[in-house]
């Protein structure tokens, strides 16, 4: 048994450099990391947001958050507004909120006081009041355009919880530079050609146009969608899931805005369409505007129509750029000496930013789990256990976001709805909340991307019907329930007058920066 001193990861991009990052400050300087890319591959950059996780990964790579915001032009991320998802836009104004939230604050709750979620469904909250509106004051913060946090917060704090907007090919170009310049990791511009094996079926070795014959004790598959070495060479499979989650395509635009002052949303806003559903984020030059749609419910030129209509007449000089996703994952994202990381081990679409969530995730489990004496079995176990478990819980929560809609304008919507599309396991979680609220006992935290408040947030924004009408004497809390709403109601108040205002805090910041 051989010990691992030298890590080669292929493919750059923002798999490969925040990898190279992560492992090289969390292994130090004693383990040599070479990262090999082509120059004639250019990145698929979907993803423009990101989880809270983001800030984290950040700080222990050692990246300050007013460099990040400067060269990423990055913006911040209170959450996601989701528009239409309930019910199409000529539903009639009775029928209903058009839009609901998801921020990323959790449910206000003081110690001692009543879990808020009950009470809301009890009616203890203002008549008519939103779920993430009542329990949060994050809605009307980011409503309003502003910031999660003050100039004087220090790095990666605030007083509400956030994430990001960047452009991925600067924030993958921030990557690369930190990496090489101030972590030591090595750099070669070459085109993997072919993946050479040994007798036991391992990698012995990549081969290259430019730089001939490359080794390593390890190896990290970043090259995307093509997995040139866990899939084409080590055949692990893919485990397709178009059955359940059906976007497979996007088409997207840059967008100027129409002012330099305009002000910057700090969320997404996810618009629901017939085929699918756009995405549009405000970045502090630019709008990052998509369509992410169904191929079997639509074709790419009624997909570009439906993104000009959205985008207005600010489209007509502008080219879209379609993209060909593939929606899935592999179960077996290590195998041998090889580690699959980013889109070479899976894709489950932008729609809650969980792209660069399961590249952290990756990077952390094999930086902390990392077998030095190269017995990578049992840590190749475990990462894969925890990466498949992942996967499957983000797949249900993704896929609630959809299937419970009263939509029935369009086929896509209609399909979305039917049982044999929703996984097994939601569907039993769905039948349990029928008569209780989600608790933190449905889920294995370490295995959550999303946290209980997020599930919570979308089950209750998409109008999921929950009864509490048979166990209401368990809730006993019923005046302090009212008291906390209205206390949230205040500090709402309070935090719109302290809180500055988006775009300004980022010139500060980017200045200071």
């Amino acid at each position: 048994m051989q010990a691992i001193q030298h890590i080669l990861i292929v493919g750059g991009g923002t798999a490969g450099w925040l990898t190279a990052a992560f492992l090289a400050k969390t292994l130090g300087p004693a383990m040599r990391i070479t990262l090999v890319e082509s120059s004639e591959i250019g990145i698929i950059g979907v993803g423009e947001g990101s989880f809270p996780s983001i800030r984290g990964t950040l700080a222990a790579i050692g990246i300050g958050e007013a460099r990040f915001l400067r060269e990423c032009h990055a913006s911040f991320k209170q959450g996601i507004r989701f528009d239409h998802w309930v019910r199409p836009p000529d539903a009639p104004r009775t029928a209903g909120h058009s839009h609901y939230f998801h921020p990323f604050s959790q449910p206000s709750q003081r110690p001692h006081r009543p879990e808020l979620l009950p009470y809301w469904l009890l009616g203890a909250a203002a008549e008519g009041s939103a779920f993430a509106e009542a329990a949060t004051m994050q809605k009307r913060v980011a409503d309003a355009a502003r910031a999660p946090k003050r100039a004087s917060d220090g790095d990666f704090l605030g007083p509400l919880n956030y994430a990001y907007h960047f452009d991925a090919g600067k924030l993958a170009a921030l990557l690369a530079t930190h990496a090489r310049e101030a972590l030591g990791v090595g750099h070669l511009l070459a085109t993997v050609e072919r993946v050479e094996l040994d007798a036991a079926g391992a990698i012995a070795a990549v081969h290259t146009r430019e730089q001939g014959r490359l080794t390593a004790d390890l190896y990290v598959d970043c090259t995307g969608f093509r997995a040139a070495l866990i899939g084409e060479a080590l055949g692990s499979p893919f485990k397709d899931l178009n059955s359940s989650l059906f976007v497979d395509r996007a088409i997207a635009m840059q967008v100027p805005y129409a002012r330099a002052d305009q002000p910057i949303p700090s969320y997404t806003i996810s618009t629901a369409h017939e085929a699918g559903w756009t995405w549009d984020i405000g970045l502090q030059q630019r709008r990052g505007i998509g369509y992410v749609y169904s191929s079997n419910h639509s074709d790419e030129a009624a997909a570009e129509a439906v993104l000009r209509r959205y985008i207005g007449p600010a489209s007509e000089a502008l080219s879209p750029r379609l993209l060909k996703l593939r929606v899935g994952y592999r179960e077996t994202q290590w195998v041998k000496n090889c580690v699959a990381i980013g889109l070479s081990g899976g894709f489950l679409e932008p729609l809650e930013s969980s792209g660069i969530g399961l590249i952290e995730t990756a990077a952390y489990l094999l930086g902390f789990a990392f077998p030095r004496d190269g017995n990578t079995e049992p840590a190749a176990r475990q990462f894969n256990a925890h990466m498949k478990a992942r996967y499957e819980r983000i797949v249900d929560f993704v896929k609630l976001h959809y299937c419970l809609t009263q939509r029935q304008d369009s086929a896509f919507w209609r399909d979305n709805q039917r049982p044999e599309s929703i996984p097994a396991s939601l569907q039993e979680r769905l039948a349990q909340w029928r008569c209780r609220p989600p608790h933190r006992m449905d889920f294995i935290t370490d295995l959550e991307m999303y946290p209980p408040s997020s599930w919570q947030y979308v089950l209750h924004g998409m109008e999921y019907d929950c009864d509490l009408s048979a166990s209401r004497a368990a809730y006993p809390q019923f005046a302090e329930a009212q008291q906390e709403f209205r206390m949230i109601q205040q500090l709402s108040e309070h935090a719109l007058r302290d809180l500055p205002d988006h775009r300004a805090l980022l010139e500060q910041l980017t200045a200071r920066g």
